[in-house]
């Protein structure tokens, strides 16, 4: 007979945001009149700019024609976009990325979690801690575990680095040598980054070890100090070992459209195999390319007309984000984050979990955010409020977090 996968089965009972979606729900069917603010979830609310929707249009009337339309993609992607894409986002910051070295996907999520197929199945990863849930989870389903402490409810494979107030929420290189080095730059949940010279730090690092850095750079539209990369592969040494994962989704609202890439150098080689090689493979095998409609309206990203209504989005979640920065830091909370990312991460109230402070805002303020403690175990005693909502609805939640 055969088995499931009983590696499911060392997960928790459900996703983090499923489990606050049951929550919130619940608490709505038992509270009707309640007005619940949703400040959890990273979902982008203001919807896609002008250009974007003239660009779908366009594709649309394309794809109604023969001689315009398009069936299958291309495996890494089209042409078109993978070029754009080299020079506009990479090259022209300096990095020597070429178009082939260029996936395109449906998303930064798809490749953040499919990405460790290509790697052994005994190797070791190393997390930030607190950590966006994909990453563990995705090593755990595949048998990437190792034995399981009760205590810290940690796996032996699975190197947890803590990010912390102390540490300034930079991660420190590991006591026991990782093979696969997760960081994500600005950083989901804590909004903090990295300068270039501790980033250097890790490059060396993983180049030291031979580990590999998987590099989530989805936030990257977010970063406003200078001294912050925008790519990984703006750090020399980077090419022999950094995969970069990038998304459409924060830059420019396409969470409901679905689009991203990953960028695989040429030059990263493990054990004589090259990893471009096998993510091609794996690409090619098990996906049938986004969307031509999508990767049409993608490229209005990098015209100047896109460029600048996607920038007036940007600033305007960034303007949430100082509405909640400053507001909890007036009501007395320490806080971080909202600098170069759309995320504050606060620290909760003494004598409190984080899932405490999570039933308290949603029973007396209606507002929903973030356990810390859903992102590992050094995210207890912390939460995360999103930048992401409408921005009336982001001043009322913190006016009703004041007057707590």
């Amino acid at each position: 007979m055969v088995q499931l996968n009983e590696n499911y089965l060392k997960l928790p009972g459900s996703y983090l945001f499923s489990t606050i979606g049951k929550k919130v729900a619940a608490y709505s069917a038992a509270h009707p009149d309640a007005k619940v603010i949703r400040l959890g979830i990273g979902d982008v609310t203001q919807p896609l700019v002008p250009a974007i929707i003239s660009a779908l249009h366009e594709a649309v009337e394309e794809m109604g024609h023969a001689e315009t339309f398009h069936g299958y993609a291309p495996d890494l992607g089209y042409a078109f976009l993978r070029e754009t894409i080299a020079e506009k986002d990479y090259q022209a910051r300096g990095c020597e990325i070429s178009a082939d070295e260029i996936f395109i996907s449906d998303g930064a999520k798809s490749d953040c979690g499919n990405i460790q197929e290509i790697f052994s199945a005994d190797a070791r990863i190393a997390v930030c801690d607190p950590v966006y849930p994909v990453y563990v989870d995705s090593n755990v389903m595949a048998g990437r575990t190792g034995e399981y402490d009760e205590k810290t409810q940690t796996w032996s494979n699975v190197i947890y680095m803590p990010c912390t107030a102390e540490n300034g929420f930079v991660p420190q290189l590991p006591e026991k040598t990782p093979d696969l080095i997760y960081l994500c730059v600005p950083n989901n949940p804590t909004g903090t980054a990295l300068t270039r010279e501790q980033l250097a730090v890790w490059v060396d690092y993983a180049n030291s070890v031979g580990a590999v850095i998987l590099y989530d750079a989805a936030y990257e539209a977010y970063i406003a100090q200078e001294d912050v990369p925008h790519s990984i592969y703006e750090i020399p040494g980077a090419r022999t070992c950094a995969i970069e994962f990038r998304s459409f989704s924060k830059n420019a609202g396409f969470t409901g459209v679905r689009l991203g890439f990953t960028v695989v150098p040429k030059d990263l080689k493990r054990g004589g195999a090259a990893a471009h090689s096998l993510w091609a493979r794996r690409h090619g095998t098990k996906f049938n390319g986004a969307p031509y409609i999508v990767q049409k309206a993608a490229m209005v990203v990098y015209s100047e007309e896109g460029k600048a209504q996607l920038k007036e989005q940007v600033a305007y979640y960034m303007r949430n984000a100082k509405v909640i920065y400053d507001g909890l830091g007036e009501a007395g909370y320490e806080v971080y984050g909202g600098i170069n990312a759309p995320y504050i991460w606060l620290r909760v109230p003494e004598g409190m979990t984080s899932w405490d402070f999570f039933d308290y805002l949603l029973q007396k303020a209606h507002v929903v955010g973030t356990p810390g403690s859903g992102f590992g175990p050094s995210g207890e005693g912390y939460f995360r409020l999103t930048a992401f909502g409408n921005y009336e609805n982001t001043v009322e939640a913190i006016e009703r977090i004041k007057n707590l």
